[in-house]
């Protein structure tokens, strides 16, 4: 004879096992986009200077203000 499953029996997850859960998603998501962009900052200040520029700081642009 096949088991019937009873209702207890099934597997839940209980609502502060979700929100850890999705805590540490979420941290890991952003660890590694703060990882990428950081890498990607440090990659292009190297590509500038192995192209042998002396200023390769960023460049901020400015909008000229109205009198």
């Amino acid at each position: 004879m096949p088991e019937q499953l009873s209702e207890n029996d099934e597997d839940t997850y209980s609502p502060r096992a979700v929100l850890l859960g999705l805590a540490i998603t979420l941290l890991l998501v952003f660890g590694g986009l703060c990882l990428f962009y950081l890498l990607r900052d440090s990659t292009q200040r190297e590509d500038c200077m192995m192209q042998g520029r002396t200023n390769c700081a960023p460049v901020e642009a400015t909008t000229p203000s109205k009198p």
